[in-house]
């Protein structure tokens, strides 16, 4: 076995769900590699895989892992790719590992929305079962602030294609995304969306500088001024109250966020509120998460 054959470009990036997952890095860094909050791959320069190293790794991948039961695909965003390479990689996988049972990505909706709705049901039965998608926020403002490249009614449109085919989603919104200026549209709009998409998982984030405040301002291009915590806590408040989802699970336990919640918002959303209330009447004003910074890419 010649496991120096396999490289894996770092630094590696994966949800922490993840955190046990074999690991197939298909494209290296994100192709669109724009948004003014991401520093993810900022590092990488995109590229994809040639197929015949792909095969290469994943033999390698299944003697080195062979008891594996999920596998990721990194890294930033597999629908980058063209559909008859997405297809040859999926099959690669089940004939070279055929114990996986879960295989999971990072998905855009810029990307997605270029995908057809057969290619996406045939996508999903040839093994793809789950998506992560960085929906960020449901409002427009926000959107084109952060250069995301789409908008809500795309993301909208976009997400509910990809339930149609067969995928679970698990979605994420970035709390202060939308700055003192947008604090109120941010957590309604991005409500909205959720209720319009109805995701199997929702991750509840909170912006952050790691690379300092000024380093983010120069990349946006805009005045930004950041939430303090009390505030965060009052749009987290906002967001979820407006929420109107059956069956979501929901998660903010990030490194990034302030306060842990997990459970089911079709039964927890309640419990969550109150805590929060109680929690929002008890906190004094703090200063902006900016003069604080947490790195946690």
């Amino acid at each position: 076995m010649n496991e120096s054959f396999l490289v894996y470009h770092e630094p590696v990036f994966r949800p922490p769900s993840e955190a046990n997952s074999v690991i197939l890095q298909v494209t290296h860094g994100c192709k669109w590699n724009q948004c003014t909050f991401c520093e993810m791959y900022t590092s990488k320069k995109y590229s994809v895989k040639p197929f015949s190293t792909i095969t290469k790794e994943v033999r390698i991948l299944s003697e080195i892992h062979p008891t594996a039961k999920r596998l990721f695909i990194g890294d930033g965003d597999l629908f980058s790719v063209e559909f008859p390479l997405i297809l040859k990689v999926l099959e690669c996988i089940k004939k070279g590992l055929p114990q996986i049972n879960r295989i999971s990505t990072y998905a855009s909706t810029r990307t997605l929305s270029k995908f057809t709705s057969e290619q996406l049901q045939a996508i999903n039965e040839a093994g793809l079962d789950l998506l992560y998608v960085g929906l960020e926020s449901g409002d427009d403002n926000v959107l084109s602030l952060i250069n995301k490249g789409t908008t809500a009614a795309l993301q909208t449109e976009a997400c509910l294609k990809a339930k149609n085919a067969g995928f679970k989603l698990s979605v994420m919104i970035l709390s202060g995304l939308g700055g003192k200026v947008h604090t109120e549209n941010h957590a309604l709009n991005s409500a909205k969306l959720l209720n319009a998409i109805q995701p199997d998982l929702l991750a509840l984030l909170v912006i952050s500088f790691p690379f300092g405040y000024a380093h983010f301002q120069e990349r946006t291009k805009a005045h930004f001024e950041p939430l303090s915590q009390l505030e965060m806590l009052k749009e987290m408040r906002l967001l979820l109250s407006n929420l109107n989802l059956k069956s979501t699970v929901f998660r903010s336990d990030h490194a990034s966020n302030y306060l842990v919640f997990k459970g089911g918002l079709n039964r927890d959303k309640e419990t969550f509120i109150q805590q929060l209330d109680d929690i929002i009447e008890h906190t004094i004003h703090v200063p902006s998460p900016h003069l604080n910074v947490r790195q946690h890419l």
